[in-house]
């Protein structure tokens, strides 16, 4: 019941979200609120959503398509606590972002065309750089990956200078520079 990505940007005028729409390989649903368009409320570092593959598998795919499939889904989203921890979001004007290094441990079989819930955090996000962590979990809630990735997360000065101050957020803290 959650919204989906996918409705989300083709309900949008614009070409890069339009291909997104047809293009995408996963149907993602964020629990509290997406941070595609504005950055989030609170800046927590923490988010939780659901992503399943909006294709069906090929019949007897075996278990290491599933796995590929779930490394190529998993880096969509990986980055996104370490936004949510800048109040920053996928539109923030100027934002530069790259993957730096990835790990991942398989705990179960998994199956990327059944929906799959991604528990998330980022313990560290500053200088630049940010972690992303991830526990995924099955719908009947055994733990069938962890994950995790550093990235590179830049914005211009003057566009960090336009979020909220700390004054302003309902939690204190000293929010580092991400240049």
């Amino acid at each position: 019941e959650l919204p989906s990505a996918v409705d989300l940007f083709a309900s949008i005028d614009n070409p890069v979200a339009n291909f997104l729409s047809r293009t995408g390989a996963f149907d993602i649903r964020h629990v509290n609120g997406n941070v595609y368009l504005e950055a989030a409320e609170h800046s927590s570092g923490e988010q939780a959503l659901w992503m399943r593959l909006r294709s069906p598998m090929p019949e007897g795919s075996d278990e290491l398509l599933h796995r590929a499939l779930l490394a190529y889904g998993c880096d969509q989203v990986m980055l996104e606590p370490v936004l949510r921890r800048h109040a920053l979001s996928w539109r923030t004007r100027g934002l530069s972002m790259a993957s730096l290094d990835h790990g991942m441990w398989w705990h179960r079989p998994v199956r990327v065309d059944k929906w799959l819930l991604y528990v998330q955090q980022t313990p560290s996000a500053q200088g630049g750089r940010g972690l992303g962590l991830a526990r995924v979990f099955d719908r009947a809630g055994a733990l069938v990956a962890t994950i995790t990735q550093e990235g590179m997360v830049r914005v211009p000065e003057e566009e960090r200078d336009k979020r909220p101050s700390d004054d302003q957020r309902p939690e204190r803290w000293t929010r580092p520079s991400l240049r």
